[in-house]
């Protein structure tokens, strides 16, 4: 016999085994679950490649997952007839954590159980969990098709290693052995079992069965005896799609049980939307909302997208063909009837019908979203706070849908003047003033930068509502999406601030009447700016700020300039306009400078004010220190 071989787990598996145990103790039952989970999927993936090649089913073609405890010994079995692993699968997949984004779990880990808990959930102990319950698991397991010696028993007791040795095993997969701590006995029970499975397990789609004990026959006093009954193995699952049953014969409780299954979630789902369509397609969409988003969201390597059935025959998982990357969050499932059995990502990729159900689960998930938010505004809210940031990637990706995606949409405004992004914007449209023809927006490197900026000054005057935007994602966004309900978007720190009717004509004889006045005082700060600066004009956008700097309408806006430069692009160059305020007592005074030294230098600080506020930093602070100090000497 070939001699055992020992193996040390890697840093990031034991660290996990340790954490694991400690966080997730007070909800151990999930072991089952996992463990369940996997069993069936294993028998899902033989199914899928038996469609090629019937022979792996070794003439047994009745696929289950099988359950069951010794007292004695203080072992639970878990076993299934699935596809199984060869040696090199079992080291792979047994001694190491093969996910991309590990390192960001960790990072993420904040010593609150309750908050590590639900990353955990959210991360996948499946196998790993099995640690919560068992000082040691055997496991062992032969790949369908292989030889019956080419089997591999793999056993660990969860500390720093594990040993692997060859073995004979007859029936193909996979069967797990635990053998229970002292303090878990409780799982050696039939009762128990069999409600933890019904909790977590009853709609998987593979029959899941306990071993009966035979029961002998019984002489009763009327002569006719109970015939014996022999031992068996019975089904103790629905073991039916919950996906193909009627909605009507489901409960929430069966929805929100399935979605832990298949999303590895601790928590309820936040919505879902079961629909079976007949006609031109046919399919079966269950889709899921989470209420959480999970650490890896913005993980461009995590895989994601829905499983994947046709005719109930599972064929993968993260089919990412059919949800756009935008809605990356959604967990589900698809059964179609028209797809082939043999079908693969390559085929996929350019295939009519997944074109078809791509576009069909997109708007499934829009139109969900949009009716949960009319229902459940406070909770869509939570959505929101989630998973705003990655619905704003829409409208770049999918044009087709960009007016039901920005529906979605919620922003900061004027209105609230809150820092919680609650204001759609068919609520902004509604409270528009009469004569109001754009959406106004503004954004900044912060929320109290958008809040506080000079450039809304006039506007609060006026009771004009200013959405105020300071997520990294919005210029970029707004580049994508030009308007809305006919509704231009239009930047107040771009171009010239136009209000069109929304300004009296007594607003608008003022403003010329000062920019006559004042044209020689803006031709000496031309002057001094020289080619700092593409224009200086006299502003009509503010009352309490003496000056601002706004970029050219045809220029990039400073927010998208910043973007481009932290993403380590070139940014085109453009100067400023410099604005200057008629009403401020500093530009009056200004105005009235004669001396020309003196003119200069409150001119400079004027214009580097004004970037300082925009930008938030200047080319030259030391300049700037300079200058304040000697104005404040006197000159």
């Amino acid at each position: 016999m070939e001699q055992q071989q020992n193996h040390t787990f890697s840093a990031d598996t034991g660290k996990l085994l340790k954490l694991m145990i400690h966080s997730l103790y007070s909800n151990k039952e999930i072991f089952l679950r996992e463990l369940v989970s996997n069993a069936a999927d294993a028998a899902d993936k033989l199914r899928f490649k038996a469609l090629s090649d019937d022979s792996l089913f070794e003439n047994d073609s009745v696929l289950r997952v099988r359950l069951s405890f010794d007292k004695e010994a203080k072992t639970i079995t878990i076993s299934d007839n699935g596809i199984g692993m060869t040696r090199d699968e079992v080291i792979e997949h047994l001694g190491t954590i093969a996910k991309s984004g590990t390192s960001d779990f960790f990072e993420q880990l904040s010593g609150d159980q309750a908050k590590d808990t639900q990353l955990i959930g959210q991360f996948g102990v499946g196998f790993y969990s099995s640690f919560i319950v068992a000082d040691k698991v055997v496991v062992n397991t032969r790949k369908a098709g292989a030889a019956a010696d080419t089997g591999t028993s793999w056993s660990s007791t969860g500390e720093s290693d594990y040993s692997v040795v060859s073995m004979s095993k007859e029936e193909r997969g996979t069967e797990i052995i635990l053998h229970l701590r002292d303090d878990e006995t409780e799982f050696l029970n039939d009762y128990k079992l069999r409600t933890v499975v019904a909790k977590y397990s009853d709609h998987i789609s593979i029959p899941v069965e306990m071993y009966v004990e035979a029961i002998a026959e019984i002489e009763n006093k009327d002569g006719e005896n109970t015939p014996a009954v022999p031992a068996k193995w019975e089904s103790i699952t629905k073991a039916s799609a919950l996906w193909s049953c009627a909605k009507s014969d489901l409960k929430d409780e069966d929805y929100q049980t399935f979605y832990k299954h298949i999303a590895n979630d601790f928590e309820n789902p936040l919505t879902w939307s079961h629909n079976k369509v007949e006609g031109e397609q046919e399919y079966t969409s269950l889709l899921y909302i989470p209420k959480r988003a999970p650490f890896d969201l913005w993980n461009r390597e995590k895989a994601h997208g829905l499983k994947l059935y046709v005719q109930r025959v599972f064929i993968m998982d993260d089919a990412e063909q059919f949800m756009p990357t935008y809605l990356r969050f959604v967990k589900g499932i698809l059964d179609s009837n028209d797809l082939p059995l043999n079908v693969s990502r390559e085929i996929l990729q350019d295939n009519r019908i997944t074109a078809k159900l791509r576009s069909a689960c997109t708007k499934r998930v829009l139109s969900m979203l949009t009716k949960f938010a009319k229902k459940n505004a406070e909770e869509y809210n939570v959505f929101w706070e989630q998973f705003g940031q990655v619905l704003k990637e829409g409208p770049a990706e999918d044009m087709g849908n960009k007016d039901k995606i920005a529906k979605l949409f919620r922003f900061s405004s004027t209105h609230t003047d809150a820092i919680e992004q609650t204001v759609s914007l068919d609520a902004y449209i509604e409270r528009m003033q009469e004569e109001q023809k754009h959406i106004y927006y503004i954004t900044a490197d912060s929320f109290n930068a958008a809040k506080n900026s000079p450039h809304l000054e006039l506007l609060r005057k006026k009771g004009i509502e200013v959405l105020l935007l300071s997520d990294r994602v919005d210029e970029w966004l707004l580049s994508h999406l030009p308007e809305y309900a006919d509704k231009k978007f239009t930047s107040v720190t771009q171009g010239d601030l136009d209000l069109g009717k929304l300004d009296s004509e007594d607003d608008k004889k003022e403003q010329e009447k000062q920019e006559t006045e004042f044209a020689s005082f803006i031709e000496r700060v031309k002057e001094v700016l020289g080619d700092k600066v593409k224009e200086v004009r006299i502003t009509h956008r503010l009352t309490a700020t003496p000056s601002c700097i706004v970029a050219d309408s045809d220029d990039m806006s400073t927010q998208m300039a910043k973007l481009m430069a932290q993403m380590g692009q070139p940014v085109p160059e453009s100067k400023p306009i410099f604005e200057l305020n008629p009403e401020h007592v500093m530009v009056i005074k200004l105005a009235d400078m004669a001396d020309e030294e003196l003119f200069k230098q409150w001119s400079e600080l004027l214009f580097e004010q004004a970037i300082l506020s925009e930008k938030g930093s200047l080319d030259d602070p030391s300049e700037f220190v300079n200058r304040i100090n000697k104005l404040l000497l006197g000159g």
